[in-house]
């Protein structure tokens, strides 16, 4: 499975994902500071299965109904890797489900 995490994932995160996945991040695909909707597209047309967020603007900015690609959005306190890094379980179970064209959220 292709996932993209977005610029504002740490992306040490990685590392915590099962190598079965094919993790990419906005940096390596040389998408950094495009929009939300253009990041979007761009992942879509390159055929990723999802992507990974911790902008919670996300949802709000994008009409729920017409989003190219699944969005799994990280909801922690603060951002840093070691808070992030338990969100990974619920993460991967969201992944592993009939996933739709949707923002899905994870918190603990």
């Amino acid at each position: 499975m292709k996932l993209l995490l977005d610029e504002s994932v740490p992306r040490r995160l990685a590392r915590y994902f099962p190598e079965s996945l094919s993790l990419h991040t906005v940096q390596e695909m040389g998408w950094t500071g495009a929009d939300n909707g253009l990041l979007l597209s761009l992942a879509a047309d390159r055929e990723f299965a999802a992507v990974i967020t911790v902008d919670r603007g996300i949802e709000h900015q994008q009409n729920a109904n017409e989003l190219p690609i699944p969005v799994v959005i990280m909801i922690a306190v603060r951002n840093r890797l070691q808070e992030l890094r338990s969100l990974v379980p619920g993460v991967l179970a969201i992944l592993s489900g009939d996933l739709q064209r949707r923002v899905y959220r994870v918190s603990d």
